[in-house]
């Protein structure tokens, strides 16, 4: 099992295994689920969680977002937040948010977008890639979401301000993002 130091603490309460961070290799086509399944997030307060956490006992929807610094994730995050809480606990599913930025960023990014569901970051990219949501050219022109409102230009000014606010400016615009629907307990073959 690895040891990374990275500010954070292991939660005893929720590791049901070791959780140990392996490199992935996203140069084939195959996602190794089980390998993925051990790999750590971290939670608001920097407590290292395995990801098969979120859907071993219960339907999750886990939303990979690029970037909480991005105006296109802030504002796909601010559409996500309408959903009610209590719908979601009705219908039995969790609604989890993945990052991949540093852990104390999940703090200002659910003040910010009002985001009343889980967060949660992949600090090293490790799930990130090894679910091959690989970086990507830039190029190609407009996003066409119903989630993004802002123009490129706007957008951008936003991302530069927040990254002013973070001080930190390692923004990936080339990083992509995914969605996944796991559990309870089940894998995508």
């Amino acid at each position: 099992m690895a040891t990374i130091d990275r500010g954070a603490k292991p939660s005893k309460a929720k590791l049901s295994a070791d959780v140990y961070i392996p490199v992935p290799d996203p140069s084939g086509p195959h996602v190794d689920f089980s390998m993925v399944a051990k790999m750590p997030v971290w939670d608001i307060n920097g407590e290292m969680i395995p990801f098969d956490y979120f859907y071993k006992n219960e339907k999750s929807i886990i939303i990979f977002l690029r970037n909480f610094q991005c105006y296109t994730a802030v504002e796909y995050a601010e559409d996500l937040a309408k959903i009610p809480v209590e719908n979601l606990k009705e219908a039995g599913v969790r609604l989890i948010v993945i990052g991949c930025v540093p852990w104390k960023y999940i703090k200002p990014f659910k003040y910010d977008t009002s985001f009343p569901h889980e967060i949660y970051v992949d600090q090293e990219k490790n799930i990130f890639n090894a679910l091959q949501f690989l970086r990507k050219s830039a190029e190609g022109g407009r996003l066409s979401s119903p989630h993004v409102k802002s123009s490129i230009l706007g957008g951008v000014l936003k991302s530069t301000w927040r990254s002013m606010q973070f001080n930190d400016f390692k923004l990936d615009i080339r990083q992509l993002g995914g969605q996944l629907v796991l559990g309870p307990g089940k894998l995508p073959i």
